[in-house]
């Protein structure tokens, strides 16, 4: 397919309840070289002053009086946007002065790549533990990954325009912050597209994690309905969190856990050295950026991952198996078939 070579880029951002990080993430699209072509933020309902502070950068505003979600929020502004490219961007994240310009080269520079998106980087603002080990979790999957990819990220993804319209959006069946954007990914693979991961392509997050908004965050937002999506529809894809080797950590996880209860001791410690070592590279990793302390901090916590990401995998397929194949694809028709478009 034909595309432009200085192809016009349209920023969307949704926002609720922005506060600092959200006025820092449109202070550096200011910086952005070249400028960008337009920047709409979409204000989900009225919690804050967030629709303000956009219109002090000189931005366009979109209103919502009620909040309706990230993906109609997300949708709302991409029907409005006039460039060639939408580039999608959480309202808690920084971009470099070279963060537009790259994703554009690398949906210019393959007319067979629809979309786009990267990652956070390695220095998360937030200084508690568990922000900055969610933070650089999220990195080291995303710059250990294919960079072929089955998904996408709405953090900081791009996309064509003409593509996303014609793939009917995100999906607005989900009303909170959760895997709007890797149904999306999933769906834009099935009807042909390739989307790619652009390593370099980094922006810095802002958000802090404390123990409860990561929890829900991860299980309810992310491992139950991803679970959910795998188990009706999709299959495992053996990239980014659903790789082999992620796999077979939640069998040992789950494994050592049973083991230890019934004071198995030996076979248990067995299982728990086994899942240490299939993520030796992440604990590595962990070890050089913030040291042993932090590592050995982290693990328990990553062990935990496994775990809750198993228990909703098996929730997931508990209900699957009771609702019934056929009753579960009819009680989500309407969002499992995606629109002919938002155009």
């Amino acid at each position: 397919m034909l595309r432009p070579r200085g192809p016009t880029i349209s920023v969307v951002i949704p926002v609720h309840k922005g506060g600092a990080e959200f006025r820092h993430c449109l202070a550096a699209l200011t910086q952005v070289h070249p400028p960008t072509h337009e920047i709409i933020v979409v204000a989900d309902g009225h919690a804050d002053d967030s629709a303000r502070v956009a219109e002090e950068f000189g931005v366009q505003v979109v209103r919502l009086p009620v909040r309706q979600g990230p993906s109609k929020a997300r949708n709302v502004g991409a029907r409005l946007t006039r460039g060639d490219i939408i580039f999608f961007l959480d309202a808690d994240v920084v971009v470099r002065p070279d963060t537009l310009q790259r994703a554009a080269a690398v949906l210019c520079g393959d007319p067979d790549v629809a979309a786009v998106f990267g990652s956070y980087d390695d220095a998360p603002t937030a200084p508690n533990f568990l922000s900055q080990y969610k933070n650089l979790l999220h990195h080291f999957t995303h710059q250990t990954a294919r960079e072929e990819a089955s998904t996408f990220f709405s953090g900081c993804g791009a996309i064509w325009r003409d593509v996303f319209l014609a793939a009917g959006g995100f999906d607005e069946g989900y009303t909170r912050a959760a895997i709007q954007d890797i149904e999306l990914g999933y769906r834009l693979r099935r009807q042909g597209h390739r989307i790619r991961l652009c390593k370099s392509l980094q922006v810095t997050h802002l958000k802090r994690w404390g123990v409860r908004s990561l929890l829900v965050s991860d299980f309810f937002d992310r491992a139950l309905p991803w679970s959910e999506l795998i188990i009706r529809r999709e299959g495992f894809v053996n990239d980014l969190n659903l790789r082999m080797a992620s796999r077979v950590s939640v069998a040992c996880a789950f494994c050592a856990l049973a083991l230890g209860m019934a004071a198995w001791w030996r076979i248990s410690a067995v299982f728990a050295v086994l899942l240490v070592v299939l993520n030796v590279p992440l604990y590595r990793f962990l070890y050089d950026k913030r040291g042993l302390w932090f590592t050995l901090r982290a693990i328990p916590w990553h062990c935990l991952y496994f775990l809750y990401s198993g228990l909703a995998f098996g929730i997931a397929a508990l209900r699957y198996l009771v609702n019934g194949r056929e009753a579960a694809m009819t009680a989500r028709e309407a969002i499992e078939d995606p629109p002919q478009g938002i155009g």
